[in-house]
């Protein structure tokens, strides 16, 4: 696969899309955290941020596999939970599965387990960790 220059997730279709100078390159189905639905807007709600971050670094000893950090919050976000009185969370990644867990990967991809990251299979962090740089910007969309 060729370098990725952007990554594009559609939560409400639970994919994340790699593009390379606007054609697609490859999608995955992915997981999310529990509780999907909207923004997130605190730590600890279970939900998967929406909006245009950075991949800002990789992380080859992550207790899911492999991670690829989000860069939320960002400015608005934590402008956002200020004024909530709230802290926004943060440590947002890409990562592969829970190594405690008694599903097949597969089986663990069909229901939304994070903690508000993205999830993939093992495999599929493998692939993602060849085509994604930091620096490459992510799109989260509902």
């Amino acid at each position: 696969m060729p370098q990725a220059d952007l990554v594009v997730v559609k939560k409400s279709l639970r994919q994340m899309t790699l593009f390379k100078n606007g054609k697609k390159i490859k999608t995955f189905h992915i997981a999310m955290g529990e509780n999907p639905n909207s923004h997130k807007v605190k730590e600890g709600d279970e939900r998967t941020p929406e909006g245009r971050y950075i991949l800002d670094y990789k992380k080859p000893d992550s207790a899911f596999y492999r991670s690829i950090h989000i860069s939320y919050p960002n400015e608005a976000d934590i402008l956002a939970a200020k004024a909530k009185g709230v802290n926004p969370g943060d440590l947002i990644m890409i990562h592969g599965q829970d190594p405690e867990s008694n599903l097949s990967q597969k089986e663990r991809q069909r229901y939304n387990w994070t903690n508000g990251c993205i999830a993939v299979t093992n495999k599929e962090m493998d692939e993602l960790w060849q085509v994604i740089e930091p620096g490459t910007p992510i799109e989260i969309w509902p």
